[in-house]
């Protein structure tokens, strides 16, 4: 049925018959589904259908300013918190073409920065969360604070965070010049500003009790929507990035709804494959310019070779001896997926013959906490081998892989 982007946004904001245990029972009750996740190749209108969304949730009031249009993310005293390629178009470079020394990543003035790293103090888990991705060495600095000239023409210290510089840490509190990142390494910073915000909401939320918690600024808060948050990046960091939200979204105890789009079909099977319970659907549009939003079920979500990419990665990160910390949850999940396929009722069975001393080391990695603020340590050379021998262990000795590829000598 042919539907308009102002249909389909009421079509995912409408209570359905899902299924919820209550107790030991399983029930049936009319409500949002926590998870919506939606797969459309790019052009269909996944950017409109979150402007059109985030209209019908939280539609914008009299009176308010027009450069409201341009904020990408609306506020907790809003009901719905966004992010888009709008988002990315909030930071632009300066590139200081005549001295060609000092590039700097300037940040449009806007409430939605403004209000997480000003008014929250956030940037330093900002911080703490790009270097997650991208390596410690590499250090963003906001420019805190600027002069500025007042009416009486006083000059008077205001804060900032109006821009950002790059540089690499050489140790010996050494440090390179200003260098301007890779679009990948943009792309991974812009998301951590938002990852840290929903963080923060999603933790504030996870308190029941409204007077207990410690801000009231995400109690109106109802829905998160993000339309593809991967654009430029390479498969390892587009990976890792799905893994991150989707625990994120596993920790959310609130009644706090999400809905995420993506045109890419492996950060689609990442969510879909880490996410318990979800409602899956493929957004198509006609030639008349309507709009479909078909269901997906079952095996239809899994023919994006998921598992195979899984293999790949973690097969190059040790073949390069760039095993990280998150290597440790794709293996897992290759575990998960493949005790599942052969009828075991527990992946650890799967493990070698030491299997508690084994299960402890991944658990360890793949069970930390999600704050941004938590030391995130590396992984030591013996640990980095255990991935190599637990991935050689899955290949050798369940045919399920050996079918997918070439056995090893």
């Amino acid at each position: 049925m042919s539907q308009t982007l102002a249909d389909i946004a009421q079509q995912l904001s409408s209570p359905r018959t899902v299924k919820k245990k209550k107790t030991a029972e399983i029930e049936e009750v009319q409500q949002v589904p926590k998870v919506q996740l939606i797969h459309a190749f790019n052009g269909v209108g996944k950017t409109r259908l979150s402007r059109a969304f985030k209209a019908l949730v939280a539609p914008k009031h009299d009176g308010e300013e027009a450069e409201e249009d341009a904020v990408p993310a609306t506020l907790s005293r809003d009901k719905i918190l966004y992010y888009s390629a709008f988002t990315e178009d909030l930071f632009y470079w300066d590139n200081d073409l005549l001295a060609d020394a000092e590039p700097k990543l300037k940040i449009q003035p806007n409430s939605f920065t403004d209000w997480i790293l000003q008014e929250q103090g956030q940037d330093q888990n900002v911080i703490t969360t790009f270097q997650r991705y991208v390596g410690e060495k590499l250090t963003p600095r906001f420019n805190e604070t600027r002069k500025h000239t007042d009416e009486n023409g006083r000059e008077i210290t205001v804060k900032a965070f109006s821009e950002v510089t790059f540089s690499l840490e050489r140790g010996d509190n050494e440090r390179s010049g200003n260098l301007k990142i890779s679009r990948g390494q943009e792309s991974n910073f812009i998301w951590s500003i938002f990852h840290t915000l929903l963080d923060l909401a999603i933790s504030t939320l996870n308190v029941a009790e409204p007077e207990e918690r410690e801000t009231a600024q995400f109690d109106q808060l109802e829905y998160v929507f993000i339309d593809d948050p991967v654009s430029s990046l390479d498969e390892n960091h587009l990976i890792e990035l799905a893994v991150d939200l989707a625990s994120l979204i596993k920790s959310s105890e609130s009644e706090l709804k999400f809905v995420i789009t993506t045109h890419n079909p492996l950060f689609y099977n990442v969510l879909y494959n880490e996410l318990n319970a979800k409602t899956c659907y493929l957004l198509t549009r006609s030639e008349d310019g309507n709009f479909a939003l078909e269901a997906r079920q079952g095996d239809s979500n899994s023919s994006f070779s998921y598992h195979l990419h899984l293999k790949q990665t973690i097969e190059q990160a040790i073949a390069s001896n760039q095993v990280q910390r998150y290597h440790f949850t794709l293996l897992r999940n290759l575990y998960e997926k493949t005790a599942s396929f052969l009828g075991y009722p527990h992946w650890s069975e799967l493990l070698p013959d030491d299997k508690q001393t084994y299960l402890k080391r991944i658990i360890n990695f793949t069970s930390h906490s999600t704050l941004s603020n938590e030391t995130i340590t590396e992984p030591k050379a013996e640990e980095k081998q255990t991935v190599r021998r637990l991935l050689e262990h899955l290949i050798d000795h369940y045919g399920y892989w050996q079918q997918q590829g070439t056995p090893r000598a």
